[in-house]
């Protein structure tokens, strides 16, 4: 597969994810989070079992060995993800949770050594996940007397619905199934929706008859599950696939900047200096954690202009 198709649907991906940020703003209006989050991956689940019948895929999982990305991509990326994000943001600020899910890039290394993969990092993509981190933080810009005091279990939750989406990437990621991508992902988004089913019943401080859906509630919940909910998962496991659980967290770096240009556009509002700042930040340290297929790219820009067949490193 082509570097520019894989570099497409990264972007493409970070796009989706980003401006889902503003139709889960204007969804949650109405709607309670967990309740809005089964919802959104039960029509995705549903949206996807459909297509794979009209394809013609397989869709019953045949042996013991295929429930594994299924059960580890839907109970982990999916529902525990959501489910733990949505609890610690009722005692954590919005600024604190979102530095705390920023060590998805740092946490995917760590559980891709754990878990004996082939994954492996240098010393230079060390210090490019720092410089990423540290500019999630300078555009977050938490206030450190808040986080601080921020009630601890909400910051343990949040902190463990990044380390349980990295943990679903590193488990599914060298999967070997025989089932297409769509049926896979189909119960992934189902086992997903069941545990925020039971999230929701469980929270006491949430009711699914609480949830109003007007028009804009459906337009934005629909944008939630179709885009980005069923096209957005089949494309970060494709990627996930292509490039591994390393790489594709990368996508933590991208994705606020999408948010950030969504919230512009339809709202107003205008990137702060410490934005400008925190994503000069992102964006060195992604240069610097893919320096090696920067300089590959280059020289063969190089050699293009000299007239040179281009080399493949």
């Amino acid at each position: 597969m082509s570097r520019a198709k894989t570099a497409v649907a990264f972007l493409a991906l970070s796009a989706v994810w980003g401006s889902a940020f503003l139709a889960t703003d204007i969804a949650l209006q109405t709607v309670p989070p967990a309740f809005l989050g089964a919802v959104r991956f039960d029509v995705a689940a549903l949206l996807l079992f459909g297509v794979a019948v009209a394809r013609g895929d397989r869709v019953l999982p045949a042996a013991r060995g295929e429930w594994r990305p299924i059960l580890a991509g839907g109970a982990f990326s999916i529902g525990a993800h959501h489910a733990l994000l949505f609890s610690g943001q009722v005692y954590v600020p919005g600024s604190v949770a979102s530095v705390l899910l920023g060590i998805i890039p740092l946490a995917t290394p760590t559980l891709t050594r754990l878990t004996a993969t082939r994954e492996r990092l240098s010393a230079h993509r060390v210090v490019g996940l720092v410089l990423g981190f540290l500019g999630l933080v300078v555009i977050a810009n938490p206030d450190p007397g808040n986080l601080l005091s921020s009630n601890l279990v909400g910051a343990v939750l949040v902190f463990g619905s990044a380390v349980a989406f990295a943990l679903g990437a590193v488990l599914t990621h060298d999967s070997e199934t025989g089932m297409s991508l769509v049926s896979v992902q189909a119960w992934m988004m189902l086992v997903g929706a069941v545990t925020l089913h039971v999230t929701s019943a469980a929270l006491p401080w949430e009711s699914a008859a609480d949830a109003a859906w007007t028009q804009t509630t459906l337009v934005a919940a629909g944008y939630l599950a179709i885009v980005a909910g069923a096209g957005g998962f089949l494309l970060y496991f494709w990627l996930l696939d292509r490039v591994g659980p390393i790489e594709v967290s990368l996508l933590e770096y991208v994705i606020p900047g999408f948010a950030a240009l969504a919230d512009w556009t339809v709202l107003g509002r205008v990137p702060t200096r410490a934005t400008v700042a925190g994503f000069a930040l992102i964006f060195a340290g992604f240069l610097l954690f893919k320096r090696d297929a920067v300089r590959a790219e280059l020289r063969r820009v190089v050699d293009r202009r000299r007239g040179r067949r281009p080399t493949d490193d």
